[in-house]
This record gives C-alpha cells, sequence and structure tokens, in this order.
C-alpha cells in the first residue's frame, strides 16, 4: 500500500479517456488540508472567496476533463442524521460547477446492495484505485487493480448506489 503523490494523481486523471467514477463511503475525512476550511465553517466565516479559491484546481481540472468528454461521477454514502464534517461537506460541494455529477445515498437505503469495504476510483473501467483511511478518517494508502473481475464489481458496486442515489441538487441531509 503507498500513498499517491499529486503527481501521481494528476497523470490518473489526465489519462482518462471515458469516465472517472469515485464511490466515498465514510462519515468523517481527516483530511489535512480541509482542517482550517472546517474550523472557518463551523464558525460562519468561510467566505464566498475562500470557497472559490481552495475550489479553483479542482474546477478547472474536472472542466478539462469533462470538456473532452469523460463521465466524471462522484456517488456518497451518507448515514443520517448526517456527521458534522458531512454537513460541511454538503454545503460546500461546489463539484457540479466543473460538470462532475454528485449523487447521495442515505446509508439506510442500502440493505439490498453489496458495497465494497474502503472508497475507490474507477478509471475508464480498467482500473480501480483503492482509497485506504484509518479509523479517524486520516488517509492510510492507496492499492489498484487492474483485475478485470474486480473491475467489474466495483462498477457494479458504483451504478448500484448511483441508481438509488439522489442527486445534488435535490439531496437534502437529515440534519442532527
Amino acid at each position: 500500500m503507498e500513498l499517491l503523490t499529486d503527481e501521481q494523481w494528476s497523470a490518473l486523471y489526465a489519462s482518462c479517456a471515458r469516465s472517472a467514477l469515485h464511490l466515498e463511503l465514510r462519515d468523517v475525512y481527516a483530511v489535512p488540508d480541509e482542517v482550517e476550511r472546517i474550523s472557518a465553517w463551523r464558525s460562519g466565516a468561510l467566505s464566498e472567496a475562500e470557497d472559490r479559491q481552495w475550489w479553483a484546481p479542482w474546477l478547472a481540472m474536472t472542466r478539462e476533463m469533462t470538456g473532452r468528454g469523460v463521465d466524471m461521477r462522484r456517488a456518497r454514502v451518507v448515514s443520517e442524521p448526517v456527521s458534522e464534517y458531512i454537513h460541511y461537506e454538503w454545503e460546500t460541494t461546489r463539484n457540479p460547477e466543473g460538470g462532475e455529477q454528485v449523487r447521495w445515498l442515505p446509508r439506510h437505503h442500502t440493505m439490498e446492495l453489496t458495497l465494497p469495504p474502503v472508497d475507490f476510483w474507477l478509471f475508464d473501467d480498467r482500473l480501480v484505485l483503492f482509497n485506504h483511511f484509518d479509523g479517524d478518517g486520516r488517509w492510510a494508502g492507496n492499492e489498484q487493480s487492474d483485475n478485470p473481475e474486480t473491475v467489474a464489481r466495483y462498477r457494479a458496486a458504483f451504478e448500484s448506489v448511483w441508481r438509488l442515489g439522489t442527486p445534488h441538487s435535490e439531496y437534502r441531509p437529515a440534519l442532527k
């Protein structure tokens, strides 16, 4: 297991020709570059300008990708009532501005689904990138598989969540 570098992530996105699908399954992520943002959001001090600046690199990349025909979709399975982190994530989601579609699925609607144990990205139906986190939501590492059977299972898992999910513009999380 390794942690991908920014350059390795960029190469994966740049190599996409058809699709980049992402399934998120955690209720808390402890991502270092979000600590200050979450604190500002929590206190009501996250400005529109700061938010747009933080999102700018991601939105530029997703606009470029979707502009060349890449299907970018993200599905999030969440517990309800949602955690503070998911509330923050929902309120600050700007992914659709770059062409990335986002859907939300409450965890209690997944009982008939077979879901993987970890978050993942699926690139062009050829490569699954597993994202491992520790119990507190910190990055632990990445693994990759290009095994066609694994790719097919993870594609099926993503699509099952996608079919049941609610588009970001329509989703209203249950809050505590």
